[in-house]
């Protein structure tokens, strides 16, 4: 068995490579070509924390995975990061481990802000002014790291509850071709970008449907799991599109679940990704179209990431 360590990994991964894979691994979730069972969560309280199990396999892959992701918000108090991990490549046809990632979150982050690249990708306005970004945290920094992938923007706006969280961010090394600049509040940022992501663990709405001007596009990715919410569920009523990467999973948890719980949206009204991508029907189809995309994290991801780096070695 492999081991690879995150350096290795880094060194490894290829974004491009891993764009194209995640989008077929969208495809293939979406007609139902992969066994993808629910994620298995452990939750804490003292310290606040949470730990997803994420596990499946392509039906006409070579591959099964098995990601263990954590989450612990008071780590950076001790000067940790928030979040940690593995994954585990095994060989589908005998079991035999191919492969231990230790990644330290890393894949995770990468995939996830994948996702969002995607989602852009497919669903923002032709001409996006300014990027929102809602969070401080690592996946604000991959979320628009990634993003340049998807749109010739470069100019952003960033939120987060602490300044100085948001001003490290913006200076971040990584984000050089980027000009951007601290909002003041939500208001602020949902008036003057038309391409927003949120980012955080909230447990309550941070973003507003008043707020929505027309032609934006939303992705939404902190509501990873029961308890999380970052968006007035009352924008899936404005929203003239809603994707989601699981239309089953997003039912159940994060923010289209909330919609869904008020009869504000029906669950047959959600469109996953991987049908997006594959039909151009469902996606934007006017620039005032307001549009938003939740995602939940898929293991489907998850394998495509670890098969991409493992193939690289």
């Amino acid at each position: 068995m492999k081991i690879l360590s995150r350096q290795q990994i880094e060194r490894l991964l290829s974004v491009p490579g891993m764009l194209k894979a995640i989008e077929e691994g969208f495809i293939a979730y979406s007609r139902g070509e992969t066994v993808i069972p629910p994620v298995a969560s452990l939750h804490f309280e003292h310290p606040p924390g949470d730990c997803h199990i994420k596990y499946g396999y392509a039906k006409k892959g070579k591959y099964y995975v098995v990601k263990i992701a954590s989450g612990f918000y008071d780590n950076p108090k001790q000067g940790f990061p928030s979040g940690n991990g593995l994954m585990l490549l095994f060989d589908k046809e005998n079991g035999i481990p191919l492969c231990l990632l230790q990644d330290e979150g890393y894949l995770t982050d990468m995939r996830t802000a994948a996702a969002g690249c995607i989602a852009a990708k497919y669903l923002a306005p032709k001409n996006v002014s300014c990027v929102g970004i809602i969070g401080t945290g690592a996946q604000a920094l991959y979320q628009l790291k990634l993003l340049s992938f998807a749109t010739s923007c470069r100019k952003a706006l960033v939120w987060g509850r602490d300044a100085s969280k948001a001003k490290t961010l913006i200076s971040h090394s990584d984000l050089s071709e980027w000009s951007c600049e601290i909002a003041t509040s939500i208001d602020q940022l949902a008036a003057e970008c038309n391409l927003i992501v949120t980012t955080t663990a909230s447990s309550h709405p941070l973003l507003w449907a008043h707020q929505i001007r027309p032609g934006t596009h939303i992705t939404a990715m902190g509501a990873d799991d029961v308890g999380k919410q970052e968006l007035d569920p009352k924008i899936f009523a404005k929203a003239h599109k809603v994707i989601v990467d699981s239309r089953s999973q997003c039912a159940l948890f994060g923010d289209s679940s909330h919609a869904v719980k008020a009869s504000l949206i029906r669950e047959e009204q959600l469109i996953e990704l991987g049908d997006a991508i594959r039909d151009s029907k469902l996606r934007r189809t006017g620039e005032s179209e307001i549009t938003l995309a939740d995602l939940t994290g898929v293991a489907v991801q998850d394998l495509q990431i670890a098969a991409t780096v493992f193939e690289s070695t």
